[in-house]
């Protein structure tokens, strides 16, 4: 199975106080570069990078080898990202997407690999039986799934919906992204 794995970077980070996507590690590491290398290392055979608010100064941080996916109605929140994402990647040969947020910096690639063995075409990570990231569809979805999506909601509903597998993933990291910018 062919999967380009997509990094959720176009968002203002109200909380966090200016775009997620220009965030970095504290030893200088882009959270975009570090989701991109996250998604090579799980197996993805290609990345695609949604960026709008903050995009100029983050294309800059999205390493050569991703693709930067150009989300004008950012604003309206995570659906206009969602399906930015899944729009470019149907220009693509893949059989699913693996979607990941920005501000995940410390998820594992074992986390993905795991997702990505669950052997359907839906499944997400879970940590300690709640749903997170990442995220797998598969292609017959993202149609339907994009024409659902609406305002700051995800893939979540339509996941739920249609069974979507549910990967343990609580034993690698705890599943949390970062809202918020460290004292």
């Amino acid at each position: 199975m062919s999967v380009a794995g997509v990094v959720l970077a176009a968002g203002a980070g109200s909380r966090f106080g200016g775009p997620k996507a220009l965030a970095s590690l504290p030893d200088g590491t882009p959270w975009v570069a570090r989701a991109v290398e996250t998604l090579v290392g799980a197996g993805c055979s290609e990345v695609l990078v949604a960026l709008g608010a903050g995009r100029a100064e983050a294309s800059a941080l999205v390493p050569a080898s991703a693709s930067v996916v150009s989300v004008p109605d950012w604003a309206e929140g995570l659906a206009a990202s969602v399906r930015a994402a899944l729009r470019a990647a149907a220009t693509t040969d893949a059989d699913a997407v693996l979607l990941i947020p920005v501000d995940t910096p410390d998820l594992p690639v074992l986390a993905c690999r795991r997702v990505l063995g669950a052997g359907g075409p839906l499944a997400r990570a879970s940590y300690g039986g709640e749903p997170g990231h990442p995220v797998l569809i598969g292609r017959e979805h993202w149609i339907p799934l994009a024409s659902s999506l609406a305002g700051d909601r995800g893939a979540g509903a339509h996941l739920t919906a249609r069974g979507a597998v549910s990967v343990e993933c609580g034993d690698l990291w705890h599943g949390h992204d970062i809202d918020t910018r460290p004292a």
